[in-house]
């Protein structure tokens, strides 16, 4: 076709699909600490040829439980538990093709940093202020989920430097309607 306007109709991320250990530690963790609502679940869906040729999954592989969850103003989470004989149990670094993390955007960072630390959440070093570049006026912090998943946490209330030299902004979940 040729169109370098992109995918027709394109609206924005609907979800993020994460595979965890544990959908049930999985959700308890999404919704009693980050502040995410659960809403409903599929599953099993038995090993098959369709799961394997849709999903690029092991032809025995088994989707124990899937659970969707909604994390306010952004993309929801769709959490899937899988069994299957050649699953790699290791969470990707972030480093590794495929490693990824979630960033939850917060308005006071102080008081989310000290919510996390207090429910006794692992966070990875020290938070890290940006006062110039691109990013100026954001500070962020990566913390893990207890089987491992890395998150952010990141906020920039004032806005990001790159802001001055675009008439356009990056989408924001303060300003959805930007």
């Amino acid at each position: 076709m040729g169109n370098t306007a992109g995918m027709p109709g394109l609206r924005g991320i609907d979800h993020i699909g994460i595979t965890v250990p544990n959908v049930e530690q999985a959700v308890d963790f999404f919704v009693n600490i980050v502040g995410c609502e659960p809403f409903y679940e599929l599953g099993p869906f038995e090993a098959s040829e369709l799961l394997s040729k849709t999903l690029d999954v092991h032809p025995e592989a088994v989707m124990k439980k899937l659970r969707f969850l909604r994390c306010k103003n952004g993309a929801n989470l769709e959490l899937f538990e899988y069994s299957s004989p050649d699953q790699n149990t290791q969470v990707p670094k972030n480093s590794d093709i495929g490693g990824h993390h979630l960033a939850f955007y917060v308005d006071d960072f102080d008081q989310a940093l000290a919510y996390l630390i207090f429910n006794g959440i692992e966070v990875m070093g020290e938070p890290v202020v940006r006062t110039a570049g691109p990013s100026g006026g954001q500070t962020w912090v990566y913390f893990k989920a207890p089987w491992g998943l890395q998150l952010e946490l990141v906020s920039f209330p004032k806005g990001k430097l790159y802001e001055q030299d675009y008439d356009q902004k990056l989408w924001h979940p303060a300003y959805p309607d930007q």
